[in-house]
C-alpha cells in the first residue's frame, strides 16, 4: 500500500486544501498546487509587482499575533507553501536561492516549488518590462540589436541604385568599387556626386545635435 504525498499532508498545512472557500486570491496563490500563472488584480505594473512579491514572500512562523522567523526555511522545501521539491541541476525552471524579502534580503535554506518558481519567473519578466518602459523601450526590443539598412536585409548585393548609395553613405558606410574594376571618368564623377549627397544628408542629421549641444552649454 502506498501513501500519496499531497499538499494537505504537509506539516502546518493540514486542511489547507480541503476547500478554497473563505480564502482570498493571495491565499490561493500561496497554496501548494500545479503550475499556474498569477492573475493580477491591479492594472498598473508597479502595483502588480507589489502583488506578486506578496505572493512569493516566505511564510513566517506565528505565535499568537506575533510573526517571527521563517516557517519553511528547510532544504528542498518551498519557502512559500512548504511543498517538498528537489530540483535537478539541469532543470531550466530551477529558481535562484530565495531571499527573505523576495527581491532583496538574506538568502534562505529553502527553495521554490514548481508553482511558485513559475511565478518567480513571471515576476522577473514584469521587472524587465517595467525597466524597459522606464527607458522608453518596447519590451520585445529590450535586448538591443545592431541596425542594418533595409537594402542589406535582402541578401547579398550585386548592384546599388543611386538611392541605395546615398542612404548607405548618410548612415556612415563607405562605398568602394570592387577590386580590379576600372572606372571611367563618368563613373567616377557619378560615384563621387552620390557620396557628396550622402555626406550632405549625414551633415543634416548632425546639425540638430550640434545645436542641442550648444544650447545646453549656454
Amino acid at each position: 500500500m502506498s501513501v500519496g504525498y499531497s499538499p494537505s499532508n504537509l506539516i502546518g498545512m493540514q486542511g489547507a486544501q480541503n476547500s478554497t472557500m473563505g480564502f482570498t486570491g493571495l491565499d490561493t496563490a500561496r497554496m501548494p498546487g500545479p503550475i499556474s500563472t498569477y492573475e493580477y488584480k491591479n492594472i498598473r505594473e508597479k502595483k502588480q509587482l507589489k502583488e506578486i512579491r506578496k505572493v512569493l514572500r516566505p511564510e513566517k512562523k506565528k505565535f499568537l499575533f506575533i510573526k517571527y522567523g521563517f516557517k519553511f526555511n528547510v532544504r528542498h522545501r518551498c519557502v512559500v507553501c512548504g511543498s517538498y521539491h528537489e530540483w535537478e541541476a539541469s532543470d531550466t525552471m530551477r529558481p535562484p536561492i530565495p531571499l527573505s524579502e523576495v527581491h532583496k534580503g538574506r538568502p534562505l535554506k529553502g527553495t521554490f516549488c514548481p508553482k511558485h518558481a513559475s511565478m518567480f519567473i513571471q515576476m522577473e519578466t514584469l521587472e524587465q518590462q517595467i525597466l524597459a518602459n522606464n527607458h522608453g523601450l518596447e519590451f520585445k526590443k529590450y535586448i538591443p540589436k545592431a541596425r542594418v539598412p533595409k537594402m542589406m536585409q535582402r541578401g547579398p548585393l550585386t548592384d546599388l541604385s543611386p538611392t541605395d548609395v546615398t542612404t548607405l553613405v548618410s548612415a556612415g558606410w563607405t562605398i568602394e568599387p570592387p577590386q580590379g574594376t576600372k572606372e571611367t571618368p563618368h563613373m567616377q564623377y557619378t560615384r563621387i556626386m552620390l557620396e557628396v549627397q550622402g555626406k550632405l544628408s549625414q551633415m543634416q542629421k548632425i546639425i540638430p545635435l550640434i545645436e542641442v549641444d550648444e544650447n545646453g552649454k549656454n
